[in-house]
């Protein structure tokens, strides 16, 4: 099969600085910030799970030592009341859709995501206008390292109870 036409010429600019940022000696924030300068990226989001409210602080005073303008919003944007999204529901829901879109109006040309729980990291993800990255991936029990799960053996007890409750 010919994959070839999948991408568009920004999926294949992408593609290309992306490969051309590659360098095994520096960490995922090294590398954005690199993709971020090669392609000309000033502003650059920042979508956050308030649980990650301090280190996105602390992303966001990175960045900007870096020389970006920044653009920071956290999960609770709005206090939208869960029952009006979810009848019966309580409390404030998470408001991904609204962090996409405070991000756009802000004029984001990358948007960094923090720790977004499952389900909620795939509507921004799907409401974005800009491109998005991961840096962190919330995964509760394992205190956001899921790879750890991945690299035990197969045949530990711990492995056979990773994947129940």
């Amino acid at each position: 099969m010919d994959f070839t036409g999948l991408y568009n010429s920004e999926d294949r600019q992408i593609l290309k600085t992306a490969e051309d940022a590659l360098n095994p000696k520096v960490d995922r924030m090294q590398e954005i910030v690199e993709y971020a300068r090669q392609t000309g990226i000033t502003k650059i989001g920042i979508a956050n799970c308030t649980t990650f409210n301090k280190e996105a602080d602390r992303l966001e005073e990175m960045l900007t030592d870096e020389g970006f303008h920044i653009a920071k919003v956290n999960c609770k944007y709005g206090h939208v009341p869960f029952t009006d999204l979810v009848p019966g529901y309580k409390g404030v829901s998470c408001n991904p859709a609204g962090q996409a879109k405070y991000l756009e109006e802000q004029g984001t040309e990358l948007n960094i995501m923090m720790g977004l729980c499952l389900g909620h990291d795939m509507i921004f993800n799907a409401k974005s206008k800009a491109p998005v990255t991961p840096l962190v991936v919330k995964d509760r029990k394992l205190k956001h390292q899921t790879l750890r799960m991945l690299q035990q053996s197969p045949d530990s007890q711990e492995y056979g109870s990773r994947l129940k409750p």
